[in-house]
């Protein structure tokens, strides 16, 4: 599920996901209040949420989605270099913050911590503790924005 107040970045980013076989949106929400009716009513795997939205903005929507979907990969994105904003979301129950600007670097180098810390016996895992999800996603959202 994609929660994103810019049109534009969010037909994007269906589009990439989309095109994966094992990859599905199952839905869009264009505000924070979206996000979190929208979750409760398909309850998603994955969440890419945008921190700023209007009606809720995304670190208290993710906190929302923290707590009513445990398991849930969230994924927070944003424009903001602010590390106050991107500690805030973190706390509030996003397992990774990514720079729009930086979304294929992000998700590579997320990516690689990962695979690394599994290989070397670490459990790699977010939050959730499931690192079948969030190792996918992330994944193929670094395969996609490589081939965009």
């Amino acid at each position: 599920m994609i929660a994103d107040d810019d049109n534009a970045f969010v037909r994007s980013l269906y589009e990439l996901i989309d095109r994966q076989p094992e990859l599905s949106v199952i839905g869009a929400a264009a505000n924070g209040l979206e996000a979190i009716e929208l979750a409760d009513e398909l309850a998603p795997d994955a969440v890419v949420l945008d921190v700023h939205m209007p009606l809720l903005d995304g670190v208290t929507a993710a906190a929302r989605l923290r707590r009513d979907h445990p398991h849930v990969c969230l994924i927070a994105l944003t424009g903001d270099e602010a590390p106050a904003l991107h500690r805030a979301v973190r706390e509030a129950g996003a397992d990774e913050v990514l720079l729009k600007s930086e979304l294929v670097e992000g998700l590579l180098e997320r990516l690689g911590t990962a695979s690394r810390q599994r290989v070397e016996g670490g459990e790699g895992r977010n939050r959730t503790g499931d690192t079948t999800v969030f190792s996918r996603v992330l994944y193929q959202l670094s395969y996609l924005a490589a081939a965009a």
